[in-house]
């Protein structure tokens, strides 16, 4: 009886060992987490179609911490960022960053192939639009694009506005990617473009969303070029 006794105890003991050394593997989940924070929004079919975005900041953070590795924090852009971060403590300008350029990739791409279910849930209803008008025009005339996208050589933030009577927030973004593309007819012969060609490309975006709301999604309201 005392061997079988010693026996478990040291079963016991090893499982908990394993069980310690799993968890430092694939961490705790505390209760904060916020999986909502993204670019895009959930279609009403259900899709997914977003960019995810970390979670919210502790109670103790500079809500300035981050503006001056981008922008003079003095400026009118700086200073919109910075009230942006007071009414909302998951706004973090580098993490917004982060998910432009995801965000800037996926809608350059879902737009060349005629992807509108992609674009759909990550662009501002007038700016999805004038997108889809562009994809219609195109598949009118029989044409198909292949794209790839190569990546981005730049990325500047040239302005923000934040309306404090509706909290809504806008980051103007200067984007220059890299991709090829190449436009093909119906019997599939190249009309335009090279598979082989490079193409930088300059894109001034906007970005909005209200900050401080339950509302986490930021979407593609402009663009420029």
């Amino acid at each position: 009886m005392d061997d079988q006794i010693l026996t478990l105890l040291i079963l016991v003991a090893i499982a908990a060992v394993m069980l310690f050394k799993l968890r430092g593997v694939i961490g705790t989940r505390t209760g904060h987490e916020n999986p909502n924070d993204y670019f895009g929004r959930k279609d009403e079919r259900g899709g997914d179609n977003v960019v995810r975005m970390p979670g919210a900041k502790g109670p103790d953070y500079d809500p300035a911490e981050d503006v001056s590795r981008f922008v003079d924090p003095e400026s009118a852009t700086g200073q919109a960022l910075i009230q942006m971060k007071v009414v909302d403590r998951t706004f973090d300008v580098g993490e917004f960053l982060e998910g432009a350029k995801r965000a800037y990739e996926m809608i350059l791409l879902a737009f060349e192939r005629g992807d509108k279910d992609s674009l759909e849930p990550l662009l501002a209803d007038d700016v999805f639009d004038g997108f889809a008008q562009a994809i219609d025009a195109r598949a009118a005339e029989n044409l198909s694009v292949e794209a790839r996208f190569i990546g981005i050589r730049g990325l500047d933030v040239v302005g923000a506005t934040f309306d404090q009577t509706d909290g809504q927030g806008e980051v103007t973004i200067k984007f220059t990617g890299e991709m090829t593309t190449v436009v093909r007819n119906a019997a599939h012969e190249i009309v335009e473009g090279d598979p082989n060609e490079v193409r930088r490309q300059t894109d001034i975006w906007t970005f909005g969303r209200r900050m401080g709301v339950s509302d986490p999604n930021w979407l593609l309201v402009a663009t420029g070029g």
